[in-house]
């Protein structure tokens, strides 16, 4: 039996949406892995020392990318806050950085918990006032409980308090399957992406229609999760902790998949774990599928 600590609907402000070096969107895996983690170690120093968050799901219900299009334009602009400004009212020097409002449930896996829950299901809302998530400042989140999932109704029902929302699956298969074929990562990846865009003339009137689609059906999006080293471990010249080796690393980016919660057969398919292939250099956040 699985016990699940369930974070319903958290309200993030200006959370950080540059995901990686050539992402703009989702925030990262890593982000979402990252700040599980802290609250981890927080609650670990409270004396819930057997206390471990092993996997993540996350359910978005809403995005709000902070980008702007105007009349003609081609591309999106970020919309920057431009604050704080100059004496002389003009904008400070400075690369403005891509925020998104989101809302998201945070389905948690957790292990070692002979403790009383309701004292810890108190402290952790008092851990959630100051945690940032995602580098975004939380402004209000329904309370927090724990659900053990002993049965299939137990699941039914979490997936329906999950609606309406996409959850994140890792779509991997799709970058394997289309390499194998003798393409490289950087196709791969756009020709899931891309939108193909034909037209057609219709039977009545020889009318033009046009027509887009994708090479497959579903909510296929880039998404950044974890880096890969490209220096040998060693020390760099101020680094934040210097008991723990140094390594410059590079994004990480694949595919993934917005789906339904109804589409989620068994709650492992939406969890997310750390995973370290130390032979590659590899730091991931994967799924067990």
């Amino acid at each position: 039996m699985k016990t699940i600590l369930f974070l319903p609907h958290i309200t993030i402000q200006n959370a950080n949406a540059l995901s990686s070096t050539c992402t703009v969107g989702f925030p990262a895996m890593t982000a979402w892995l990252g700040a599980v983690h802290a609250l981890q170690r927080k609650l670990n120093q409270d004396g819930f020392d057997e206390l471990c968050f092993e996997g993540v799901g996350i359910a978005c219900h809403e995005l709000d990318l902070q980008v702007y299009k105007g009349r003609g334009d081609f591309v999106y602009s970020i919309v920057g806050r431009g604050s704080p400004l100059e004496k002389d009212g003009s904008r400070s020097a400075f690369i403005e950085e891509a925020r998104c409002h989101i809302n998201v449930s945070l389905v948690i896996a957790c292990e070692g918990l002979p403790f009383d829950e309701n004292e810890l299901l108190e402290i952790l809302v008092l851990h959630l006032h100051q945690l940032k998530l995602a580098g975004g400042d939380i402004l209000h989140f329904q309370p927090p409980e724990l659900i053990k999932l002993h049965d299939e109704n137990v699941h039914r029902s979490l997936m329906r308090r999950l609606m309406p929302a996409y959850i994140l699956i890792e779509r991997r298969d799709l970058m394997i399957a289309s390499m194998k074929k003798g393409k490289n990562a950087i196709d791969s990846l756009l020709d899931y992406l891309a939108m193909q865009h034909r037209c057609e003339i219709g039977e009545v009137g020889g009318r033009v229609e046009w027509i887009k689609k994708r090479k497959i059906y579903g909510n296929i999006v880039p998404v950044s999760t974890g880096f890969q080293g490209v220096s040998e471990l060693g020390r760099a010249e101020n680094q934040r902790d210097q008991l723990v080796p140094h390594r410059f690393a590079e994004s990480v980016v694949t595919l993934g998949e917005f789906v339904r919660p109804y589409r989620i057969k068994n709650i492992d398919e939406m969890l997310w774990h750390y995973h370290a292939d130390l032979k590659n250099n590899l730091y991931l956040c994967k799924q067990n599928s």
